[in-house]
């Protein structure tokens, strides 16, 4: 099953890579390039250069994120741009 894990802080880093380990297809996307470079490197998933990028033909979409202030991304319209 593919899936798209947006937010790869200290709570989503581990959690994209669980569901690699338990056999999924994940694409990731991170505020961060940076950081979704060294999550696929690590885990060999692939990565998306914008939210909206990460989920074309998945069947799950899962979120790790904080909100409210200093977050660019608030709720659905993060996953529209």
């Amino acid at each position: 099953m593919k899936v798209a894990f947006i937010g790869l802080g200290v709570m989503g880093y581990p959690m994209a890579g669980h569901l690699v380990a338990a056999g999924y297809d994940v694409t990731v996307f991170n505020r961060t390039p940076a950081r979704a470079a060294a999550w696929c490197e690590e885990f060999g998933g692939r990565s998306a250069s914008t939210p909206a990028g990460s989920k074309p033909c998945v069947r799950r979409i899962g979120i790790a994120g904080r909100s409210g202030r200093g977050s660019r991304c608030r709720g659905r319209r993060c996953l529209r741009r």
